[in-house]
């Protein structure tokens, strides 16, 4: 097909197509490869797919929040939006960090990350933590960090 300037364009329409076709078809094998879909839930098995967290896994398992609470609970937001704001965002980091590596081998919570454990602390133990959590500067897993995951 010509272009107005008497080149023809067929060329570079298949060079975009199939450039596209590529970046295509690797996001989607590195989505099934990463087993993409499991984050979407809520079972906390799918925090283990990632060997670096299998630790953390057999912690939450041997600790007492297991039977009341998964991952989710604690490490994101409860309402749909942000939760899935947080999961995409940590996803993110998670997937740079353990990709490019540079990671410490003790893992610890980004500012944002700490934030919604607090919160969620908060929320669930509201009944205990309201009278505590007016002093200001109180953290609930500055003291009791070993609550959610055994170590």
């Amino acid at each position: 097909m010509p272009s107005s300037r008497g080149v023809s364009v067929f060329p570079l329409s298949l060079v975009l197509a199939a450039t596209a076709g590529l970046a295509l078809g690797l996001g989607a094998f590195a989505f099934d490869y990463a087993k993409g879909s499991s984050y979407l839930g809520n079972d906390p098995r799918t925090c283990a797919n990632c060997h670096v967290m299998e630790g953390h896994y057999a912690g939450w398992l041997a600790g007492t929040h297991h039977a009341v609470a998964t991952c989710n609970d604690c490490h994101t937001p409860a309402a749909f939006v942000p939760k899935y704001w947080v999961k995409a965002t940590n996803g993110y980091h998670h997937s740079m960090a353990f990709t490019m590596g540079g990671y410490p081998d003790a893992i610890k919570a980004r500012p944002e990350s700490a934030k919604v454990v607090e919160d969620n602390c908060r929320r669930c133990h509201a009944a205990v933590v309201e009278d505590i959590a007016h002093g200001g500067d109180v953290s609930c897993v500055r003291c009791h960090r070993n609550v959610g995951h055994i170590r």
